[in-house]
């Protein structure tokens, strides 16, 4: 029986992101084939934090002529895959392992012949991609098999692994399988999905004991047709082991060691802070936006013994005050009124910037102060343009002004950014890079980062063990300790060393230097080891060998190239040695004589990763998951047409005087995401800017587009934002706020394609006051009216200066009238209040109820509802922060976000957060009361709050609405008839309505019930 396997490789790299477990299983079938997967099952197997995880998927073709199964794994950018194999009709054919090279020339071979290869490529910021399609004969059966460790890291105090479990079909044999295993014992568990619904809850059991952990997702085909068919989404796993103040806990297994060392109950060490911030032209828009939100949420997090400063620099750098100032209210309240007036324009001088940083912290040096950690923190989106812009010189300058004192990270925004400059940037002066990336939550993976080393316990930490005992030890020598991370040392033991490994830690504490001694006797350990049920074997010395290999690709970065080439030997040897398919090696995929022979795995680089993302970002189409076309930008952007609107314009933002004075900027070239100037040393503005196209495949904004402005629109700014999941053209003006829409003629059909018609985005210079009129685009049609040669004025948005945004028109309208908030209360005669909120400003203390630890809080809108709500929990804690646009879940100092109607299953110790596909989220757990809420109106302009189970408020319940609980009294006015009483914690005249009821559903209800005017 005949099969053809096809391969095909795309080089791609591995960013520095948090180490993740991850995984898209899929099989995926032609559209028009009969491949059925039968099974598919993942085991993973963790021990001491280093994981493996095998997955296995069987597939046959039940057609009746050849089809084609694709096999997709998305694994996460830091694992190794270590093996792979396919069987076809019961013939095995393995990956094998070669140096990099060798598959090299192997796969130019295949190349030039014309076959495929298989796909390795980055699909989201933690993972990569594995990718092989097989044809398979009628009838044939084929058993695809992946393999991938990894050591999974401490951050923000929690390990995490991360399955993605997108099979597209039912299937008869689904399985998720993990064993977790720490001998330091488990302290807590929980589990979150993207796809869980209550029929699928039934299907995930997790148990645990003091150091074991074993949690299984096997949904039946029940399960799977009842909660919608075809699973799609995520599953996550997150854990802690016990932490105690001690030198951390030691293992060792066959002659190898693995030393984990995170102490609890450290004081917290005072610090001295530099924000180092981009403001050059290419940040304009939401970079700055998000930036400038991100930052001033940082400066409420310094504590009070802090010391900081700004610099913000774009041609020149900007220093915010002299020298460091203490975080206190004051400092912090003119840092963050600071922050909220910079202004994204003009060059890139990163040489400036870091060398006044670096002096502040020199002039701190001088100083007699207690134990402080010296950080810089910088932040930027492109390559220098200004000053020294030669990356070596930079990169000399910097290591020499530090020299070893302080410690630098660098955040690179976005895929523009030169990520290899900031990471050796970085790892030169003892910190690390991590790439921003360009999304709605950009703000919070700032914070985040800023989180992972808000809290330094320790400073050059050190291990020492005795020289006669141990050998080939990684890093053993580091910069800080943060809370919440964790360090990790291992190394291969002596043929004679001792019987009981010793240890020795120490570092430099708040007040004092600190030392702590731990031993570990190898007889124990390696007996412990063999009644282990779930470790696969030799575990410990291949953690040794990845912890290697990992430290190695670090050193690369920075070494000098003079002794690059040892260490990338050294590498290489180790990744052939323990068949990790890394950077420096490839999987050659054997194939049956007389089929293609040269299909290679390969580990991707960070510059090829740059690459890729440039050329099959997030906007790639795929022919197995797009069906259909889209207004689609090979360069990333995309221009959206909608049948209400005419045009997609994002909100306006008010922008203030840059701190230092107007900033007059020039051209600077083309611009290298969107086509046309680059807005890094100009303002500029669109002549005009294309907002619709009825084009099928728009390329690039072209570069007739855009032009200079004329003298009255000096400091009009053109820029890309993001509405929804597009980028459309926008314009600024300052200091005036105001847009007008206006229909030009057609442009050429050379210029657009195809004779499209287009609406451009003008502007009023003043002191013309902007006005209203009425606009009724029409439908988008494949056959565009004449449009006439006069502009004709359809829209104008005026925009206080006083916002911070304007919202565009809805197409239909809202409901006229807020819903009620409805109250299951207790008490004779009473069973639902209906509240109206009428006359309140500011935040409002909703719910406190201090023995449910619970606290809810809101801002009230009278028009639209909630405009945001916050909802916080102890034990475990917990933060919801949740507004029409967004849901942001805050655990461990760790800040997630969530679209609404985006399902999401969370399971916590005693607690429960769910969101389904109709928006409704749901804060629940045993013998607690359950608060729901919900975006309403016909644009999701308001929140809706929802209680269910109020009779386990306690007695000490308070707020707005906590007054209405435990009980309540209705009784009939002593003074007028027809009127009722309702006593609760405060006397209410309430009367007898009938409102929509949200409790159960967006839909709504019409319900009796008591209505109270508050």
């Amino acid at each position: 029986m005949e099969t053809t396997v096809r391969v095909c490789t795309r080089l791609l790299v591995l960013g520095l992101l948090l180490l993740h477990a991850g995984l898209q299983t899929a099989t995926v079938p032609h559209e028009s084939s009969s491949i059925d997967i039968y099974s598919l099952t993942v085991h993973s197997e963790v021990s001491a934090r280093f994981a493996r995880t095998l997955i296995t998927s069987r597939v046959v073709n039940r057609a009746e002529t050849v089809q084609e199964a694709t096999f997709q794994i998305e694994l996460p950018r830091k694992a190794f895959i270590t093996n792979f194999s396919m069987t076809i009709d019961g013939v095995t054919y393995p990956g094998i392992v070669r140096e990099k090279a060798v598959a090299q020339e192997q796969y130019s071979a295949a190349k030039a012949r014309g076959e495929s290869a298989s796909l390795v490529k980055t699909t989201e910021r933690k993972m990569e991609r594995f990718e092989v399609s097989v044809s398979v004969a009628a009838a044939s059966k084929v058993t695809f098999k992946l393999v991938y460790e990894e050591l999974l890291r401490r951050r923000l105090g929690a390990y995490e692994l991360l399955f993605k479990v997108q099979p597209q079909q039912l299937v008869q044999h689904l399985q998720v399988d993990v064993h977790i295993f720490e001998p330091q014992g488990i302290s807590f568990l929980e589990t979150e999905s993207s796809f869980m619904t209550k029929e699928l809850e039934e299907a995930l059991i997790t148990s645990q004991n003091e150091t074991k952990a074993h949690i299984q997702f096997r949904p039946t085909l029940s399960q799977q047709q009842q909660s919608g068919g075809l699973l799609n989404g995520s599953f996550i796993i997150r854990y802690d082991v016990i932490h105690t103040p001690s030198g951390g806990s030691i293992q060792i297994e066959n002659g190898y060691f693995v030393h984990h060392f995170a102490p609890d109950g450290l004081p917290t060490l005072s610090k001295n802070v530099i924000f180092v911030i981009d403001s050059s032209g290419s940040m304009l828009g939401r970079k700055i936006e998000q930036t400038q939100e991100a930052l001033i949420k940082i400066l409420d997090d310094l504590s009070p013994n802090d010391r900081f400063n700004l610099i913000v620099f774009n041609r020149v750098a900007w220093l915010w005050k002299p020298g460091l100032l203490q975080a206190s209210a004051e400092n912090v309240r003119q840092a963050k009124s600071y922050t909220a007036n910079i202004m994204a324009q003009g060059g890139t001088n990163i040489n400036e910037a870091m060398l006044e940083a670096v002096k502040l912290l020199d002039s701190e040096q001088a100083e007699p102060h207690p134990r402080r950690v010296s950080l810089m923190i910088l932040l930027t989106d492109g390559d220098p343009t200004e000053g020294v812009t030669d990356l070596e010189m930079i990169q000399r300058n910097v290591r020499e002004a530090i020299g070893g004192h302080y410690s630098l990270f660098c955040l690179g925004f976005g895929f523009d950014v030169n990520y290899s400059f900031l990471e050796k940037l970085a790892l030169n002066n003892g910190g690390l890079a991590r790439r921003i990336y360009e999304d709605s939550d950009a703000a919070l993976q700032l914070q985040d980062f800023y989180q992972e080393v808000a809290q330094p316990l320790l400073m050059s930490v050190s291990f020492e063990y005795l020289s006669n005992a141990v050998e080939e030890v990684t890093q053993d020598n580091f910069p800080f300790h943060f809370m919440g991370s964790e360090m990790v040392v291992a190394g291969k033991l002596r043929p004679q060393s001792p019987a009981v490994l010793s240890a020795k830690v120490s570092g430099q504490g708040h007040s004092e230097n600190i030392t702590f001694y731990v031993t570990s006797s190898m007889a124990e350990q390696e007996e412990a080891l063999q009644g282990r049920r779930y470790v696969f074997g030799s575990f410990m010395e291949r953690l040794w060998a990845y912890l290697t290999i990992e430290q190695l690709l670090e050193q690369i970065v920075s070494a000098p190239k003079a002794n690059q080439q040892a260490l990338e030997s050294r590498a290489r040897n180790l990744s052939l040695n323990y068949n990790f398919v890394t950077p420096f090696t490839a999987m050659v995929v054997t194939k049956p004589e007389g089929q293609e022979q040269s299909q290679i795995v390969e580990k991707p680089t960070e510059e090829e990763k740059k690459h890729s993302a440039a050329h099959s970002g997030s906007f790639a189409l795929s022919k197995f998951h797009r069906k259909g076309r889209k207004h689609y930008n090979p360069a990333g952007s995309r221009v959206k047409s909608s049948p209400q609107f005419g045009v997609y314009g994002s909100p306006a933002r008010f922008r203030r005087p840059h701190p230092q004075g107007a900033r007059h900027l020039s051209y600077g070239g083309p611009h290298p995401t969107y086509g046309g100037p680059h807005p890094t040393y100009g303002s500029f503005a669109p002549a005009p800017v294309l907002d619709l196209f009825n084009t099928m495949n728009l390329p690039r904004l072209p570069n007739w587009m855009l032009r200079k402005p004329p003298p009255t629109l000096l400091g009009a700014e053109f820029k890309m934002e993001q509405l929804g999941h597009e980028l459309v053209p926008v314009w600024d003006v300052s200091p005036w706020r105001w847009r007008i829409c206006q229909l030009n003629q057609y442009a050429s059909s050379s210029r657009m394609g195809g004779g499209a018609s287009c609406r451009a985005c003008s502007l009023l210079s003043p002191p013309h006051p902007p006005i209203l009129l009425p606009d009724t685009p029409a439908p988008v049609t494949a056959s565009v009216p004449s449009i006439p040669s006069t502009p004709r004025l359809t829209k104008v948005f005026e925009m206080n200066t006083e916002d911070q945004g304007i919202t565009m028109p809805n197409p239909t309208s809202a409901p006229s009238q807020v819903p009620s908030i409805f109250l299951p209360v207790h008490g004779p005669g009473v069973d639902q209040l209906c509240v109206d909120f009428r006359s309140f400003q500011g935040p409002i203390n909703l719910i406190s109820d201090p023995d449910q630890g619970i606290k809810v809080t809101g801002q009230y809108e009278v028009k639209t509802g909630f405009s945001w709500v916050k909802v916080t929990v102890q034990n475990p804690e917990l933060q919801v922060h949740a507004t029409p646009e967004h849901v942001v879940v805050t655990r461990n100092r760790r800040s997630s976000e969530y679209k609404w109607m985006k399902t999401m299953f969370s399971t916590l110790p005693n607690l429960k957060v769910t969101m389904d596909s109709t928006g409704l989220l749901l804060i629940s757990g045993p013998h607690r009361v359950t608060i729901g809420l919900l975006p309403w109106g016909d644009h999701k302009t308001g929140l809706l709050l929802l209680l269910r189970h109020t009779d386990r408020f306690s007695h000490n319940v308070h707020g707005t609405i906590g007054q209405f609980y435990p009980t309540v009294l209705l009784s009939p006015s002593p003074t007028k008839e027809n009127q009722w009483i309702l006593k609760a914690q405060a006397d209410y005249i309430v009367t007898r309505e009938h409102r929509l009821n949200y409790q159960e559903g967006p839909l709504g209800k019409e319900t009796a019930c008591w209505n109270v005017q508050l």
